[in-house]
């Protein structure tokens, strides 16, 4: 049973920066592909940044391209989201997603418990 347990958020000025992370366990062969979306008031759940099991290769949201990066680092379990620039239309609750190695045949995923990142001056 995988278990994601996420930090960093709250509340920052627009243009300032925040670093989320997410903790990872439970996954005993392989890595899993990870993932962080993200939830605002009154919206569908979008997917903002994805990355691969040895973080080779990872993908954006155009909405946040160019100012937000996503990282792992296998060692520490652990996921990174550094957000840069962050604008009030980032305010969200930002979720950490998982996917095992055998996701196309279990599809089970995990969530982690969502971590508030509020931008307002």
């Amino acid at each position: 049973q995988g278990q994601l347990v996420e930090s960093g958020g709250g509340l920052v000025q627009p243009g300032g920066s925040l670093r989320l992370s997410c903790v990872v366990s439970g996954f005993t062969f392989r890595q899993p592909v990870m993932s962080w979306y993200r939830q605002a008031p009154g919206k569908e759940r979008e997917l903002v940044a994805g990355i691969t099991t040895t973080g080779g290769i990872t993908n954006y949201a155009d909405s946040v391209k160019g100012r937000f990066t996503i990282s792992r680092d296998n060692a520490k379990n652990t996921v990174y989201l550094q957000m840069n620039s962050l604008k009030p239309e980032d305010t969200a609750v930002y979720y950490c997603n998982a996917r095992p190695w055998d996701y196309f045949r279990s599809r089970r995923e995990y969530w982690g418990q969502g971590t508030q990142v509020t931008v307002s001056s």
